[in-house]
């Protein structure tokens, strides 16, 4: 793994898009030079809302300051990091053919594929000395608990033998749709919504970076212009808001067996308020009883959002590398 900024695929993996001329963005961070990784972190972040004052960023490009910060802790120098946008999302990918904007090119089950793809290459390239912890964000945390434990139902040895750890932050993995922001989003998402929004988007080109701080003053600038690029991408609109339709459909009930059966396995991070996860705060803690001073449940400062990854970046990659060294990754 090399590199750290934005790049095609690994050498290692191929694309899942339909359209295989669109590249795949991702944030690369490697162990030391020459030597193969012990522990490899595979982060999956959220999805972007197109109202971002509601703070839900997913542009792999917002997550940067985080993994850096990981990357940096890390002593060991066998800590890898690899990260993806999902398909369809960055800006940094050209505007693609009306054909290959169909609704089905960002669903949700193919963005699980995609992670699962990845997943399933990272295993086949390090094999089982190298160990495979994956951490996801806002709905990166459902998406997260679909790779691999699901695979494997029946079988925790064969699980815990592919995938080593779960790091499930402000996890949206239980009826978002009934959540305080998707009771107000919900039918912006459904078409023909994504469509309009993403064309009269394009109305933005035209607004200063100067606004966009004004409009931002909490986000540092390196911030501000991820979230430019972004609105001037109706592509990257169009795929968002079809994703967040996805995720009212299908993010329903909690999967209970899966937080039991892989307890040990799984890390959570809740915010004091989170219009994103409310009460799936408490629907999770319930059927979730780690063992005491296990560090498997932190509840964050009030001042960490869900949207960590603006301006708490280090905050997060503080308590996401004390789960990697309590959990014995690193």
């Amino acid at each position: 793994m090399t590199g750290g900024t934005r790049t095609s695929l690994p050498p290692f993996l191929e694309s899942l898009a339909l359209d295989f001329s669109v590249p795949y963005i991702n944030a690369r961070f490697p162990a030391s030079e020459g030597v193969s990784p012990s522990t490899i972190l595979l982060f999956i972040p959220g999805r972007f809302n197109i109202a971002p004052h509601l703070r839900n960023p997913g542009v792999i490009d917002f997550y940067h300051p985080f993994l850096t910060a990981i990357h940096k802790q890390d002593r060991s120098g066998t800590l890898a990091i690899l990260s993806h946008s999902h398909i369809g999302h960055d800006p940094a990918v050209e505007d693609i053919a009306s054909a290959s904007r169909a609704s089905s090119n960002h669903a949700l089950p193919l963005q699980v594929q995609n992670s699962l793809r990845i997943f399933d290459a990272l295993s086949i390239c390090f094999g089982v000395d190298t160990r495979t912890v994956i951490a996801g964000h806002s709905v990166g945390s459902w998406v997260a608990l679909q790779v691999p434990f699901p695979m494997y139902p029946t079988c925790l040895e064969t699980a815990i033998r592919y995938c080593f750890g779960s790091f499930l932050p402000f996890p949206t993995i239980t009826n978002i749709a009934c959540t305080p922001n998707g009771r107000l989003l919900s039918r912006l998402f459904q078409p023909p919504f994504p469509r309009i929004v993403s064309q009269v988007a394009r109305a933005l080109r035209i607004m200063p970076l100067t606004i966009l701080c004004w409009l931002f003053p909490q986000y540092p600038i390196p911030q501000v212009r991820v979230l430019q690029s972004f609105l001037l991408s109706p592509s990257s609109i169009f795929a968002a808001m079809t994703m967040a339709h996805d995720e009212m459909l299908s993010i329903r009930e909690l999967d209970v067996a899966t937080l039991d059966t892989f307890q040990r396995q799984i890390w959570f991070y809740f915010a004091e308020n989170d219009d994103w996860v409310d009460k799936g705060r408490e629907s999770i803690l319930q059927v979730f009883m780690p063992e005491p001073g296990t560090m498997k449940v932190v509840h964050g400062h009030r001042d960490i959002p869900h949207a960590f990854c603006i301006n708490h970046g280090e905050e997060l990659a503080a308590v996401c590398y004390k789960w990697l060294v309590s959990g014995g990754f690193v």
